[in-house]
């Protein structure tokens, strides 16, 4: 049975434009292949920011850990299993001043801990979490796939990096941007980015009927 994770990040909940569509995407691809569904939403569940106790359970633990240190390693374990255990991610991202929301780079900095996520070698890091197929639905006030402000997108290069360094590479953004370019401009972008969500959601079925 495959298993969907849908990790929603902002801050406006059920209001938010990138929850809504990357939810409408991930409940169609988990209906569409029968499979489960694991939802984590940052926004009410933030990870905690990491601290030093953080670094050392994940860089140098201890045999005797202290209690800090022991919560720190049993939330980065709890988020890595909920992403290992996934076939398809589907991330739901608000662009903030251009970049993610903090909870969501908590979240990959939780996530990013060698051994686990990525290891180092020879010819340089390699993900471990691979053989996925990664969905972001990103939304944002303005237009930045193309046009002067592409540049200054910080959103969707790290996204894709940090989940490239993990070993996720198949990675389709889903974007719902110009919501802020009056009403008649929002209810397009909002429209256009449900119906790629649901053509997306059946391709993603007619590849799990071909395997």
């Amino acid at each position: 049975m495959s298993n969907t994770f849908l990790l929603l990040s902002s801050p406006r909940g059920e209001a938010s434009l990138s929850t809504r569509v990357a939810r409408t995407l991930a409940e169609a691809i988990a209906d569409k292949n029968d499979g489960s569904l694991t939802v984590r939403d940052l926004g009410v569940n933030p990870p905690a920011h990491i601290d030093s106790e953080f670094v050392v359970a994940a860089t140098a633990p201890s045999d005797k850990p202290t209690a800090a240190q022991k919560a720190a390693a049993e939330e980065s374990d709890r988020l890595i299993a909920e992403i290992a255990e996934a076939d398809t991610v589907v991330i739901g991202a608000a662009m903030i001043n251009f970049a993610v929301t903090s909870p969501l780079k908590s979240w990959f900095d939780r996530v990013a801990v060698r051994g686990k996520t990525f290891r180092y070698t020879e010819a340089g890091p390699e993900g471990l979490l691979k053989g996925k197929k990664a969905y972001v639905v990103l939304a944002s006030a303005g237009i930045y796939s193309d046009g002067p402000t592409k540049a200054i997108d910080f959103a969707s290069p790290y996204i894709r990096h940090m989940l490239g360094f993990i070993g996720i590479t198949d990675v389709e953004f889903i974007r719902v941007e110009g919501l802020a370019f009056g009403p008649e401009a929002a209810e397009k972008a909002i429209n256009g980015a449900m119906e790629h969500a649901v053509s997306l959601a059946e391709a993603r079925g007619r590849e799990a009927l071909a395997a």
